[in-house]
């Protein structure tokens, strides 16, 4: 969908940025917290101590539960992460923060927002995208698919809409309107409710 190249557009404005993505890889790199939980859960998924994470997207990938046991075990660490992340920047005095979390909506991380952007790109851009990926097939990018929710959905579900089929000037003006929108005028409280004006 673009959601990387969005983050690091938000980043060169200036807002700090909590990626989901680089959470779990720290969780799961040498050390890391969720090293032992995948141990024991997994035990040919963890190479002198550290999670191979090839091995275990293989395990997972086609086995709803233990899908489901993984993400028992780093759901709540990310979202640990989160909280550590918006207290210290907190601290720091920052009014605005973004985290660049991949399933939100499916893991309820909406919760924690006070307002929430999906970057979204037609179909056909999507799958230019991502089938550029190494090892990618459409077979896969089906399975991957059919494991989120409908990208209509996020988009309904969203405070705002930002489009990345357009080129990157029209996304980066987009998400400029949309940090204006929210400094002049800050959310009461956590995902209130209320749709906020077009990006």
């Amino acid at each position: 969908m673009g959601k990387s190249t969005a983050a690091g557009m938000l980043r060169d404005m200036g807002l700090a940025v909590h990626d989901a993505d680089a959470a779990v890889h720290r969780l799961m790199a040498k050390g890391g917290r969720a090293v032992p939980e995948i141990a024991r859960a997994f035990p040919d998924a963890v190479v002198d101590g550290a999670v191979d994470r090839r091995a275990l997207g293989a395990r997972v990938f086609d086995d709803p539960d233990a899908l489901e046991r993984l993400e028992a075990i780093l759901h709540p660490k990310v979202r640990a992460d989160a909280h550590r992340f918006i207290d210290a920047r907190r601290y720091r005095g920052d009014e605005l923060v973004v985290l660049d979390v991949p399933l939100l909506f499916e893991t309820g991380g909406e919760k924690l927002c006070d307002a929430v952007a999906v970057v979204s790109a037609p179909r056909f851009v999507q799958e230019a995208r991502v089938l550029t990926r190494p090892g990618m097939t459409r077979d896969k990018l089906a399975r991957i698919r059919a494991q989120q929710l409908p990208d209509a959905d996020k988009r309904r579900r969203a405070d705002f809409v930002v489009p990345t089929g357009l080129g990157r000037l029209h996304s980066l003006r987009s998400l400029r309107r949309v940090v204006k929108i929210l400094r002049d005028n800050p959310p009461k409280s956590p995902r209130s409710g209320r749709r906020r004006p077009s990006a």
